[in-house]
């Protein structure tokens, strides 16, 4: 080992340290990236699993999704829920309902056999444009 090892402003024995790549962070549609969007909610949490997830499945998770997967969480907390799985469209999140965190989010393509286990609850979250759903029925007599 005759060659002294030097460090120097970047630089390791002569070899120039490369530059760090930006990380993206999933921007949304509306141009809110989705750890804005976990950040300026308040009251929900992800997992990183969960956080993985969705960003691998690409799981839109506007601050309107948000809002509706927390008033879901609220209605299960005065239910007693522990466990649940809230329905949110066509997306399903397990979710521990006394620390508010979302353990894991599968969309329609992701849910096997359709079978969960180990919730005490299920929350139908409210429809997208905040007001109840009018049934249609469609009576020939």
């Amino acid at each position: 080992m005759t060659d002294p090892f030097h460090v120097q402003l970047g630089r390791v024995n002569g070899a120039v340290e490369q530059p760090l790549k930006p990380v993206s962070t999933g921007t949304s549609v509306q141009g809110t990236s989705f750890l804005e969007t976990l950040k300026n909610v308040q009251g929900v949490r992800f997992s990183n699993h969960a956080q993985n997830r969705i960003q691998s499945r690409d799981i839109d998770m506007n601050s309107e999704n948000v809002s509706r997967l927390s008033d879901a969480i609220d209605k299960a907390e005065k239910r007693g829920g522990k466990s649940s799985l809230v329905m949110l469209d066509d997306l399903a999140f397990i979710v521990n309902v006394q620390s508010r965190t979302v353990v894991t989010a599968l969309d329609k393509n992701q849910r096997g056999e359709g079978v969960f286990t180990q919730i005490d609850s299920v929350v139908f979250a409210d429809p997208a444009n905040g007001g109840t759903a009018t049934p249609s029925i469609d009576i020939k007599g």
